[in-house]
């Protein structure tokens, strides 16, 4: 029999900011193999996010600066000094994603027949509710509009999403908010790498979101959104 072929290493970044209720479950549901390592990024929580991530498994980064992307800014960080995996894969800590559907989300990139992968909730199953108006409508403006810039058609600007390491290093993410998914997601257009969707099941998060479950919350987070989409369309990066 030939020899089987080795798989990728994968890594995990969580960021999470007052978690507490659901990290435990979502690490318990993370398939290991074929993880290897979980990085939880504390982004400042004042509860016991950090305890817990430890105790499920996780190394414990911590990062005071606010911000979505600033926290997955240090897990990259981290992951970048020790031993970088081949593949990193970004899922929430609020336990909305599925992380059981974390191969079919990898898969492309393991068969080497994509770069960037995003797990998209708009192709897959969502229970009633758990993805809010507001933020269906923001999808899908953010994605007609990079549609329209960058000529590239996307359904989801979601969370659960994977990517080659290299092809993550090249693109020098920066966004340290709300911006970061696009940012992602634009700039490997912008550099033509190999993007694929893979619809992914999405469920009511434990707990009440920090962006989409406030008015004020959503409306920076649509502005930066489509401020980043359009940024990159005309300038470098």
């Amino acid at each position: 029999m030939p020899p089987e072929t080795p798989q990728p290493t994968i890594d995990v970044v969580i960021p999470a900011f007052n978690e507490e209720a659901s990290l435990p479950l979502v690490l318990a549901d993370i398939p290991r193999p074929p993880v290897r390592r979980v990085v939880v990024a504390d982004n400042a929580s004042t509860d016991r996010t950090a305890e817990v991530a430890a105790a499920g498994g996780a190394v414990v980064v911590h990062e005071k600066r606010a911000g979505y992307g600033s926290a997955c800014l240090a897990g990259l960080d981290h992951l970048r000094c020790n031993d970088p995996p081949e593949i990193v894969v970004f899922l929430d800590g609020d336990y909305s994603d599925h992380p059981e559907e974390l191969p079919r989300v990898v898969a492309p990139l393991v068969a080497g027949e994509s770069d960037l992968v995003i797990g998209s909730r708009a192709l897959g199953v969502r229970e009633p509710g758990a993805l809010l108006p507001q933020a269906r409508v923001g999808n899908v403006v953010a994605c007609t509009l990079i549609r329209l810039l960058y000529g590239h058609r996307f359904t989801d600007l979601g969370p659960f999403r994977a990517a080659r390491w290299e092809a993550l290093e090249s693109l020098k993410m920066s966004d340290p908010d709300f911006g970061w998914t696009a940012e992602m997601q634009v700039k490997a257009v912008r550099r033509g790498l190999r993007c694929t969707e893979v619809p992914v099941s999405y469920r009511k998060r434990v707990g009440v979101s920090k962006i989409t479950g406030t008015v004020r919350g959503t409306v920076l987070a649509g502005y930066k959104i489509l401020w980043t989409v359009a940024r990159y369309s005309v300038g470098r990066g």
